[in-house]
């Protein structure tokens, strides 16, 4: 089986693996059309079973994703390999059993992180021997707050031996922003040539430039991606900021078990 995804542009690290899901190849009705993985956006349940489904086996997943509840916050689930992610459990109706969190991260071969998205940045990251992996939902509130920073220290792995990407967002001509996010911003010690005043006294906010500085101040350099924007591109990408009602599209990380 296969389906559309977005060419990341990554190469990780040996026995890694990463992909991001387009909007189309699935079973969802509008406006959640088509290839909709989130529960919590009023979708039919079978529908999402059946997307969820359709990804894990046209990528060849070893285990059912970790999904997350995922609150614009900065806690980090620490998933371990369990005989709950066997693959029998895709057969499954999703079910709104996950931890509340907007990271994770694993040191087992095996476990498959996943951000779902439609507007706000997923970041991957992944130590350059594959020993540990993260993956962290970097919405405005969560990265001003400090998920990438939390996200990097439960790694506890160096941070000149990590590689980051960073996926499809609201890009920079499309996330105007009030004073207040800005303000928010650089009191947190983020510069302010990431906005560009609008004539209407807002701003144009740049999440990625954000994110990628965030990532150099902790020391990783490596930094690919971010060049896509959601909510510019409606035929590959779900964007809340341009449809309101929508789906969710995933960025997902896992180690090949056999290079445990």
């Amino acid at each position: 089986m296969t389906l559309p995804m977005l060419d990341t542009g990554w190469a990780p690290p040996a026995g890694v693996r990463a992909a991001f899901t387009l909007r189309s190849g699935g079973a969802s009705a509008s406006p959640w059309d088509s290839l909709n993985l989130g529960t919590h956006v009023g979708d039919d349940p079978l529908a999402v079973a059946h997307n969820r489904r359709r990804v894990a086996q046209a990528l060849g997943l070893p285990a059912e994703p970790r999904w997350l509840s995922q609150v614009h916050g900065t806690a980090v689930h620490e998933a371990s390999a369990s005989p709950q992610s066997a693959r029998s459990d895709m057969r499954s109706i999703p079910a709104d059993t996950a931890p509340v969190a907007d990271a994770a991260v694993t040191r087992d071969a095996g476990v498959v992180l996943a951000i779902m998205v439609a507007d706000c940045l997923p970041v991957l990251l992944a130590a350059d021997d594959g020993s540990v992996l993260g993956a962290a939902h970097a919405g405005w509130r969560g990265l001003v707050a400090g998920v990438i920073e939390r996200t990097v220290e439960t790694m506890d792995h160096a941070p000149s031996r990590l590689q980051a990407w960073l996926g499809p967002c609201i890009g920079p001509r499309q996330f105007e922003v009030g004073e207040e996010v800005r303000e928010a911003f650089l009191a947190a010690g983020d510069a302010a040539s990431a906005f560009e005043a609008t004539p209407g006294g807002r701003w144009l906010c740049d999440l990625p430039t954000l994110a990628a500085a965030r990532l150099t101040r902790l020391g990783i350099t490596h930094v690919a991606g971010g060049r896509w924007c959601t909510v510019a591109d409606p035929v590959r990408f779900f964007s809340h900021r341009r449809d309101r009602q929508t789906g969710r599209m995933a960025a997902l990380l896992w180690r090949d078990p056999d290079r445990a």
